[in-house]
């Protein structure tokens, strides 16, 4: 565990930006490095979110790096492509909402996403807003200006530390155009925010968008989550995220995702399963790979 925690410390990590973000970037780069025919998706930013050290070492040193991957994917079998399967589903959830007439993206937790920058239906017909930690966030929009030379102009940064400011306000500052059908993504977010954060983020939603917005997010089951599941991949992940830094500390009770969004006024809640996935993705040169039961993606309604 201490190797894994390790190969992540040299992506250079800025004060109080979000670990996380950066292990995400990685793994979108590595999908996007596979052949045209068997990657899942193609993220061509995600390599200037990593540190070159990385790029230097999986070049110079490619037994080692692999020794690594294979590593990883012992400790936590089957998660790396269940994320990827995560980037995909909600690339296409994306883009069949602004089909749908979504014309307002507001991604919570935005870290190294890409898709205001990738997608081309976004960059033409959809105002975004991404919010999250000013560290990460300061990090963020310093690459994007390396890359772009300026910032895109349907792209609103909105910084904001969930855990010790107030969502609300943002509802306040009357920023969002609330007659506006919105979808509101957070992707790989609420794990980690205490479960009054999760409410309280729940609850802001439901006042703040039109009825009929839609959000997105993954999930881990609350066993995972509070130890109740004793098994070790459970508490190899439970272990990992501890010592990166961000400790999972929420997930919905276990097989009860619509009744938990139910109890909180959602409608039209469908969770997707590994295995509705791996249908989804998962087939010809792709059918072996290996995926996690734990991490399910959750779409609901707002009332």
């Amino acid at each position: 565990m201490e190797d894994v925690i390790s190969e992540f410390s040299v992506l250079g990590k800025v004060k109080g930006s979000s670990t996380m973000a950066e292990v995400m970037a990685l793994r979108r780069f590595s999908e996007s490095g596979r052949p045209e025919g068997e990657r899942i998706f193609f993220d061509p930013y995600a390599v200037h979110f990593i540190n070159p050290a990385i790029l230097r070492s999986a070049t110079e040193h490619p037994e080692e790096m692999k020794a690594k991957s294979e590593e990883v994917e012992r400790l936590f079998p089957g998660l790396g492509n269940s994320i990827v399967a995560r980037v995909r589903y909600f690339d296409d959830f994306v883009t069949a909402s602004v089909d749908k007439g979504i014309r307002q993206l507001v991604i919570l937790g935005a870290g190294y996403d890409t898709r205001a920058y990738r997608i081309e239906k976004l960059k033409r017909d959809v105002r975004v807003f991404e919010i999250d930690h000013p560290d990460t966030q300061a990090v963020k929009i310093r690459k994007i200006r390396q890359i772009f030379g300026s910032l895109p102009g349907n792209v609103t940064y909105v910084p904001l530390d969930f855990e010790r400011e107030d969502l609300n306000k943002l509802r306040t500052a009357d920023m969002f155009d609330r007659s506006k059908k919105t979808l509101i993504l957070l992707e790989g977010l609420v794990m980690y925010l205490p479960p009054s954060s999760v409410d309280e983020t729940l609850d802001f939603i439901t006042r703040t968008f039109e009825k009929g917005s839609l959000i997105l997010f993954d999930n881990y089951p609350q066993s995972l989550v509070d130890g109740t599941d004793t098994g070790e991949i459970a508490a190899n992940i439970r272990e990992f995220t501890r010592k990166a830094g961000e400790p999972l500390k929420f997930g919905m009770p276990d097989g009860e995702a619509a009744r938990f969004l139910a109890d909180r006024g959602y409608t039209n809640i469908q969770e997707i399963t590994s295995s509705e996935y791996r249908h989804l993705y998962f087939h010809g040169n792709n059918a072996d790979r290996s995926l996690s039961d734990y991490l399910t993606f959750v779409s609901a309604e707002v009332p």
